[in-house]
């Protein structure tokens, strides 16, 4: 049922591993390690088309300093958070509930009702680009930070409440039934029986959503076009001049936008974890 451990294996098949290994990772880091070499070329090492080879000159603090300089990225990661910490908020405390909802009561069309929460996260994006667009012009949200937050948050809910759905039903059912027969309401066991069980959940799905939200490129361009609300993601592309492509700006200014959610991650990493694998092992 399991893949076999690897130091099970016959002698060739670990050794194809061992090879095999380091040439994925080099693949998969490839356009990571192209990018960081990118951000510290010169200007005239991309108007002389050398993208892969080593750079002839280090410029780190001179394009560095430039993305700061030649275009509001402070402004643009601000929006990102304005966007990103509110929706982060606002899907896992509404997946909390619907998932606690879903978990606990038995009613009719709670399986109806959980499929269709599931059945959001495999309708293409795509198609919602002109009914969400001229739904947020009639509401008055178009080019606004809380319009860009309300559809992350109704679009990220479904996936946040199949996640906390199935951790809480992992949960012992007996500390609810435990707490009932006590005498204690529904409103005070989700909040002080189920909800701190739910910790490192909360904390993996908070890493997740984070790291949807802030990469996020599509519906910012979509939904915002104003630099009042502009993320980073969609904000870098005024790094590029009028008539030549400064792309060892672009990917300076990469490097600096992908920054916060790996900070994010390394501090959450422990609660990361334990809540990717907590009941992994009985």
């Amino acid at each position: 049922m399991f893949p076999t451990p690897i130091e099970r294996t016959a002698a060739p098949t670990q050794a194809l591993y061992k090879i095999a290994l380091p040439i994925s990772l080099l693949l998969w880091l490839a356009p990571l390690l192209a990018v960081m070499l990118t951000s510290v070329r010169s200007q005239g090492d991309i108007i002389a088309g050398n993208y892969w080879g080593w750079p002839t000159d280090f410029d780190l603090m001179e394009n560095y300093l430039a993305v700061f300089q030649n275009s509001p990225i402070g402004q643009y990661i601000w929006n990102s958070f304005k966007v990103t910490i509110p929706t982060v908020i606002g899907a896992v405390a509404l997946s909390c509930m619907t998932g606690f909802a879903l978990a606990v009561y038995k009613f009719k069309g709670n399986l109806l009702l959980f499929f269709m929460f599931v059945a959001g996260n495999f309708i293409p994006f795509q198609i919602l680009m002109v009914p969400v667009r001229d739904f947020t012009l009639q509401l008055g949200l178009y080019d606004t930070t809380m319009g860009l937050v309300l559809f992350h948050v109704a679009f990220q809910t479904g996936f946040c409440t199949l996640f906390m759905r199935n951790f809480i039903k992992a949960l012992p059912f007996e500390l609810i039934e435990a707490a009932r027969v006590e005498g204690v309401s529904e409103v005070r066991i989700f909040w002080f029986v189920v909800l701190p069980l739910m910790r490192p959940a909360i904390a993996a799905l908070s890493v997740l959503i984070f790291t949807f939200i802030w990469n996020d490129y599509f519906w910012a361009t979509v939904l915002v076009q104003g630099k009042h609300a502009l993320p980073v993601t969609a904000g870098l592309y005024s790094l590029n001049g009028q008539w030549i492509a400064a792309w060892h700006l672009v990917s300076a200014g990469s490097i600096v936008a992908a920054l916060p959610p790996v900070a994010m991650f390394f501090l959450m990493q422990k609660h990361f974890i334990a809540g990717l694998t907590l009941g992994a092992v009985k």
